[in-house]
């Protein structure tokens, strides 16, 4: 564990499997901490794990001004943080908005990545309408998390259709999604909706056919939207292999995190 300072920011960066050769960077969705990528680092014991707390988000320190949860800022300091750590080329992975976050990283830095693998994720949106309309409901719930108070979010997120199929998680791991939720700040997570959203961060649609490096695409069955949205991206992508995982829906690393682990350790090997 370290805390790097990255561009005047404290940034919180989770390294297991030290000694191992090969690397895997994971990032984290919207909510989420380092904590999310534990059972995945304990099921791959010869690939370093290396988890970074995104902007707004556990135990990365909150910036003040909004232009600094932008994308493009995102994308910098993940930069620095590599050269900090000394990692010439490694393997990607992203859930969610930690997916988004890894394909504008990827796009901006071909050279580091060895593979790509995104689980649950989306380019961003195609249209400049769909965009904005996305922002203007990203701004409403950041507003209604600032004034309402995280712990009200909570209650609501966890509702949300998006996650019902973590319903059936055990009681205990539900609890431990539910306290990592909890450990967020408010000012955190309205920033990163208002800075980093699907509707803020510029359209990826048109970068993906450029991209030579290998991609896998993980989703689960039971996520629709999200299936269709891989089954779009592979048809663009050179490279790509799109994997579904039975019976699992948007948190496929939690509903089912020994099937995850185990794709992502032959795709890696």
């Amino acid at each position: 564990m370290a805390k790097l300072m990255v561009r005047e920011l404290e940034t919180y960066v989770e390294i297991w499997n030290e000694e191992a050769e090969q690397t895997l960077v994971a990032l984290h969705g919207f909510t989420g901490s380092t904590a999310t990528w534990r059972y995945l680092a304990k099921a791959l014991p010869n690939v370093r794990v290396i988890a970074i707390d995104l902007i707004g988000h556990g135990q990365t320190a909150v910036p003040q001004q909004i232009s600094r949860f932008s994308m493009q800022e995102q994308i910098q300091d993940l930069e620095e943080v590599f050269f900090q750590l000394q990692l010439k080329k490694f393997a990607l992975l992203g859930y969610s908005m930690g997916g988004r976050v890894a394909l504008s990283y990827a796009i901006s830095y071909p050279e580091r990545i060895e593979k790509l693998i995104l689980e649950s994720a989306s380019p961003g949106l195609q249209t400049s309408k769909e965009r904005s309309e996305r922002c203007e409901r990203d701004n409403a719930l950041a507003e209604k998390i600032i004034s309402n108070g995280l712990l009200s979010f909570v209650n609501a997120w966890e509702n949300i259709p998006l996650f019902e199929s973590q319903k059936r998680l055990p009681q205990n791991v539900q609890e431990a999604i539910r306290s990592e939720r909890l450990s967020q700040k408010e000012e955190g997570l309205a920033g990163s909706l208002r800075g980093i959203g699907t509707g803020s961060q510029p359209s990826n649609w048109m970068s993906l056919e450029k991209l030579e490096f290998p991609v896998l695409l993980i989703t689960g069955s039971l996520d629709e939207k999200f299936c269709k949205i891989a089954l779009e991206m592979k048809a663009l992508l050179k490279n790509a292999k799109h994997t579904t995982v039975n019976d699992a829906g948007h948190a496929i690393h939690v509903e089912n995190p020994a099937d995850f682990a185990t794709i992502v350790e032959e795709y890696l090997t």
